[in-house]
């Protein structure tokens, strides 16, 4: 295995194998490692691939793809113990071509990704534990794996080994993630007849929907949970802050089972048969936890960069785009014959110019202001849901009461000024 590729590619998720197709396209000779049985296999997410950052990487991808469902419906519920305030928002347009975003399953969709790859000319090996970069004179010049005489050598290594990347803090581009950076998420996927997905959820033959839940989903802790429509079954996950659940000793099992005996869940979920259970961890530091995303001889992409964009469910699609973007940076650098540092840096100033960095940076505050103010997950949900209970009630009493009693009852447990303080603080860290 002691040979030498253009491109060593360490994982192979959606951003590693974005940059692994292009390069691979564009004639570079790339191995990607994967230490999983399969491309898919050790990958999780909530299920959401949006269609935009995915079509720069392969037009038309959604004609072949093993996708589950376009989304129609994007929904928002804020719970209480036994009820809820839901928001949403619904077009016909999202299920018709080009698409907006879709349902996926990764250890179907990540298959395919990796076949287009290899298609392409990438070189994939699996089971295969990259364990270090290898360094000469401060430079990267390949990667140190699990197997016999593993190493082996190129003139930059992508990393793209996830959130917990061991080769980034291997290579001291970051210590250990402290717990408030990182949530800790659990999903199961559980089995139902179609045409019973269609029916709960008010869907059209084929159409999908996602429903975002936060406050009583999670028991007050700062963290979202969801349920996404696939085919037949239903991806149903939770996530909380890591250093929430460890505060409150709260095991991820029984953050799930919580979630699914909700009221407003529960019927949703009757009748299915839960065939998966998975785990993993989601980059929550935004962007001010973003480590150096180049050097001399590498690059850091997706989900190892911390490229998550979590108030709006947004990952894949920096995945995507970050391994776009990085196998500009190494066709650009091969046109040059330099893969310094210097050159290399053309691709944090890429982020920059894109979406990706230019949305952590607007939310770069939110992290901090949810920290700060744990109350948000779960005192206003219930102070909301009291409030629409009590004003929606026909019980002969004056409206003008009704009002007087909500706000009687709210300002009890928060004082007015400390509510016109969150609303301002919260403007501030999201604006």
């Amino acid at each position: 295995m002691a040979e030498h590729f253009d491109v060593i590619v360490v994982g192979a998720g959606p951003s590693g194998i974005a940059a692994a197709h292009l390069l691979a396209k564009a004639g570079v000779s790339v191995l990607v490692i994967e230490r999983g049985d399969y491309p898919g296999s050790k990958n999780v997410m909530g299920g959401v691939l949006y269609r935009h950052a995915t079509d720069q990487v392969i037009p038309g991808f959604w004609k072949e793809a093993p996708l589950e469902r376009p989304v129609v419906e994007t929904r928002l519920w804020v719970l209480e113990k036994d009820s809820a305030i839901t928001v949403g928002y619904r077009s016909p347009k999202f299920g018709q071509e080009p698409y907006n975003s879709f349902t996926v399953l990764r250890a179907k969709f990540d298959k395919w990704f990796a076949k287009k790859a290899e298609e392409a000319g990438a070189l994939i090996i699996t089971e295969t534990v990259a364990e270090e970069l290898i360094m000469k004179d401060g430079k990267v010049i390949g990667v140190r794996t699990d197997r016999e005489n593993g190493e082996v050598y190129a003139d930059v290594v992508i990393v793209a080994d996830g959130v917990n990347s061991l080769l980034a803090k291997k290579a001291g581009l970051h210590g250990e993630i402290p717990p408030a950076n990182v949530a800790l998420a659990v999903k199961e996927i559980i089995a139902l007849p179609k045409e019973k997905i269609e029916d709960r959820f008010n869907l059209e033959p084929g159409q999908g929907a996602t429903i975002e839940l936060v406050g009583e989903a999670t028991a007050g802790m700062f963290g979202t949970a969801f349920i996404y429509t696939n085919q037949d079954t239903l991806s149903v996950g939770v996530g909380a802050i890591l250093s929430d659940l460890i505060r409150r000793q709260v095991k991820p099992y029984e953050l799930i089972e919580h979630l699914k005996a909700h009221p407003m869940v529960k019927p949703l979920l009757a009748g299915g048969e839960t065939r998966e259970y998975l785990g993993h961890l989601i980059p929550e530091g935004g962007y001010h936890a973003v480590p150096p995303l180049y050097g001399d001889g590498f690059l850091i992409v997706g989900d190892a960069a911390m490229l998550v964009n979590s108030l709006h469910r947004e990952g894949s699609n920096m995945a995507m785009s970050s391994g776009r973007l990085a196998a500009e940076t190494v066709l650009e650098a091969r046109q040059k014959g330099d893969f310094s540092k210097r050159t290399l840096a053309a691709y944090q100033r890429k982020l920059e110019e894109s979406y990706v960095l230019k949305d952590l940076k607007k939310y770069r505050h939110a992290g901090r202001f949810f920290e700060t103010h744990p109350h948000i997950f779960e005192l206003y949900p219930e102070l909301a849901n009291s409030a629409a209970y009590e004003f929606l009630k026909v019980d002969g009493i004056p409206k003008r009461e009704k009002q007087r009693t909500i706000i009687r009852n709210a300002t009890a447990r928060r004082p007015l000024r400390k509510m016109i303080g969150d609303a301002y603080a919260a403007w501030r860290a999201l604006r």
